[in-house]
């Protein structure tokens, strides 16, 4: 019975083993991708169809009337609003017979996805998907079929061409020989180089552990606010997406008008970091932060501000230390894991950050459990989720601009991409642990664990209705990666001053809005006591726009929820690790 046990147990192994090799061989053709959820999701579409004779009937009226529309818009040309089609080439035949029957078969796929009866994951799936395959087959991506790159060709004797194929031969080469493994020193430099052209706001790091580094930035005013600003950045990202050049950098913003910044700048893990878990991430990180803030300061009050995932693991801990205020014992896991001597919040300030996860806008198709089995199997492998990896994920999202439009320009008219300080931050890849990651997508985004009050930190479920500080959240109108309506969400999981801000422009380019931009704008309003809920679309129609930079309403808020400005302090020369913008930003990886 014994031998037969351990035969069953190594078989059992045997067997796993070799899943978890095809499922990891499957991971790396299909970039992370789980073809078994596409593959789903177009069976129920399928079938659905199938099985809908009047969904049948309308599709094949509605394409007999969008071929008539494309006629007539090709012999009558109006204005165009899609940027790949705006040249006058385009409205020529027999181009724009191909655009117009291009956007007449964009337009009925957009609709043939649209089922009744399937599960709304799938329906988001195939929508997703088809829009990825109409945008790939767009005229505008093919050198035959493109009229400005004909055009073009032929004003430079097909030198355009010419210098294409060698960038693509260029770009093919550099991903070929990209290995993890490659020294930092060995990869092309970004074109916005780190501490000199970007992230250059003096200061020094006066924390370091195995996670983060804490910077804290030289005073620019003879007084400050008394209460210091802990800024908690995303670890998807380099901290310097908010101290980018001199000119758009909201830390030399903050710093410029009186405010003592810190901000913390997370270490880039590699393969030993795989057990590293999201309590790490909150105890470690953003916990100790608070601590040494404390400790570097003597402030008895601070500031807290978060952005994208840094704003959620700030909406956690503000929790976490709003229970604890509340209850005032502590358990033996909340000693281990909440430091004793924290400051107290004065304000709690959430960047495109969510805290509801049920509606996470088009990242949603990305996750179900299929598609997280799938990248469990390669984070496994790797220990970590490259950032390649993720920066695949974001491309998919604007697809249409961020691939197939600079393709055309790079590959095709032989265009050396622009570069500016944004582009170069958003080269600047990182990575994540792959049992932190996993922990996210699973508790957060899938199982919506923190809205529904299921998230655990410390030994007790964390509720966002015990937050007592006052809140500003912040979301973009174009944030394809923190829908605002989702940020919104607040509203209904607190019982706290909010005042919300909605900023024009995308998930990053809406937050860095430094004054002094033109055609920014935004709409801010709060919250009082016993006003009830509002709508996000009446909360819309209802408060006015103000044109210029948010930042100047952020620092106008923070400055109302502060003590009288004293005078300012050198940082303290026992705490300095090393100066700004530290090591731990400087570290590269090739994948």
């Amino acid at each position: 019975m014994v031998v037969e046990n351990i035969q069953t147990d190594s078989q059992t192994e045997a067997t796993q083993a070799l899943d978890d090799r095809v499922r990891a061989a499957m991971s790396h053709m299909t970039m992370g991708l789980s073809p078994i959820a596409l593959g789903l999701a177009t069976a129920d579409w399928w079938l659905h169809l199938a099985s809908s004779p009047g969904k049948q009937m309308l599709l094949a009226q509605r394409a007999a009337q969008l071929v008539q529309q494309a006629a007539k818009s090709t012999a009558q040309p109006a204005g165009e609003s899609d940027a790949r089609f705006k040249g006058v080439a385009w409205q020529q035949w027999p181009c724009s017979v191909m655009k117009e029957s291009f956007k007449a078969g964009d337009s009925w796929w957009r609709e043939a996805v649209k089922v009744d009866g399937m599960t709304r994951h799938h329906r988001q799936l195939m929508e997703f998907f088809a829009r990825q395959w109409m945008d790939a087959l767009s005229p505008s991506n093919w050198a035959l079929t493109n009229p400005e790159v004909l055009a073009k060709a032929r004003e430079t004797q097909g030198e355009s061409l010419r210098k294409g194929l060698e960038l693509f031969v260029q770009d093919l080469e550099t991903a070929r020989n990209a290995r993890p493994d490659t020294p930092a020193e060995a990869l092309e430099p970004l074109p916005y180089a780190v501490g000199k052209d970007v992230a250059c706001t003096p200061g020094k790091v006066v924390f370091r552990n195995h996670l983060i580094e804490l910077i804290q930035y030289s005073p620019a005013t003879d007084k400050v606010l008394p209460e210091p600003v802990l800024i908690i950045p995303s670890c998807i990202m380099k901290y310097y997406i908010l101290d980018l050049s001199p000119h758009n950098s909201m830390v030399k913003y903050l710093v410029e008008q009186g405010h003592t910044v810190f901000i913390i700048s997370w270490r880039n893990p590699d393969a030993s970091d795989r057990d590293l878990k999201m309590q790490d991430y909150l105890s470690t990180g953003v916990l100790q932060a608070m601590a040494a803030v404390k400790d570097n300061t003597g402030a008895s009050r601070i500031h807290t501000m978060g952005y994208c995932l840094g704003g959620t693991f700030l909406a956690i801990v503000a929790a976490a230390l709003g229970r604890l205020k509340r209850k005032k014992t502590r358990t033996a896991k909340e000693q281990a894991l909440i430091p004793a001597d924290l400051p107290e919040l004065a304000s709690v300030i959430l960047l495109a950050a969510q805290t509801d996860f049920s509606e996470p806008g088009e990242l949603g198709v990305f996750i179900d459990e299929e598609q997280l089995a799938h990248l469990r199997q390669r984070m496994n492998e790797q220990g970590y989720l490259s950032g390649k990896q993720m920066g695949g994920s974001f491309q998919f999202l604007a697809s249409k601009d961020l691939v197939w439009s600079r393709n055309t320009r790079r590959y095709l008219m032989g265009e050396e991409d622009s570069s500016f300080d944004l582009m170069s931050w958003n080269a600047d890849q990182t990575r994540l642990p792959a049992r932190m990651h996993n922990e996210y997508l699973t508790s957060l985004f899938l199982n919506n664990a923190l809205a529904s009050g299921q998230y655990r930190f410390a030994g007790a479920t964390v509720a966002l209705m015990d937050i007592d500080a006052p809140m500003m959240v912040v979301g973009t109108t174009r944030d394809h990666v923190s829908p605002w309506k989702s940020v919104y969400k607040i509203h209904l999981q607190t019982d706290t001053h909010v005042s919300f801000v909605l900023a024009a422009g995308g998930h990053n380019a809406g937050i860095v809005s430094e004054p002094g931009r033109p055609r920014r704008s935004y709409q801010i309003a709060s919250v009082e006591d016993g006003a009830g809920w509002v709508d996000p679309d009446d909360w819309v129609a209802q408060t006015p726009v103000v044109q210029g930079s948010w930042w100047e309403a952020m620092d106008r808020w923070i400055k109302q929820r502060s003590g009288a400005p004293i005078k300012a302090k050198p940082i303290k020369a026992d705490k300095v690790v090393c100066d700004a913008p530290g090591e731990y930003v400087m570290v590269r990886y090739a994948d």
